[in-house]
């Protein structure tokens, strides 16, 4: 079965803080490590990482340079292929730029509803990547979410992952997040 191409962004601007001002959140290395396992597992094309600040980039490009061509690649050689698709970018559009996906169809995460904006269900847009469906690059926020501004300008959002009743629990961390939606997306179930 061919399958249309998928990408991951982490974005870290523009977010939303716990008082819902916006911000940008430093990135960590769990988040480098842990969601490019993920990424690995499920075939993505390319994880971005996205950041505005150049000092948080040279941080994952430190990360990076240990596990792909340092010491830590002669330690532990799985490490080094699972950050196999990870890339740094200054904003999604620069993502989409490098990936060479330009028209690429961009689908956020919420948890948030945001009016005039198609909402994705889980099948259907696993259809359509099955499908060869366009390029789909998927935008996850950090801190407390993706800001409206971005939310607003993508080309639709991914329904939510609901907790099991009655909490109906949705703050998750972003690795488990990402994980859950791939193996949605993507799993072979």
């Amino acid at each position: 079965m061919a399958i249309s191409k998928v990408a991951v962004g982490l974005v870290h601007h523009p977010v939303r803080d716990r008082a819902k001002n916006i911000v940008a959140t430093n990135i960590t290395n769990f988040d480098i490590h842990d969601i490019a396992r993920a990424c690995q597992a499920y075939g993505i094309d390319s994880y971005y990482i996205i950041h505005p600040a150049r000092e948080q980039l040279m941080f994952v490009s430190r990360v990076l340079d240990h596990w792909r061509t340092g010491e830590g690649s002669k330690l532990n050689p799985m490490r080094r292929t699972a950050l196999g698709p990870v890339k740094m970018a200054e904003s999604y559009e620069l993502a989409l730029k490098d990936w060479g996906q330009e028209n690429a169809r961009v689908i956020a995460t919420t948890a948030r509803s945001i009016p005039h904006q198609k909402l994705y269900k889980f099948r259907e847009l696993r259809s359509e990547i099955e499908a060869e469906g366009p390029p789909t690059l998927i935008l996850f926020g950090t801190g407390f979410g993706l800001a409206d501004e971005l939310l607003n300008n993508v080309d639709g959002l991914l329904e939510p992952i609901k907790g099991a009743p009655p909490k109906d629990y949705r703050h998750l961390s972003v690795r488990s997040a990402v994980t859950i939606v791939l193996d949605r997306l993507l799993g072979s179930w």
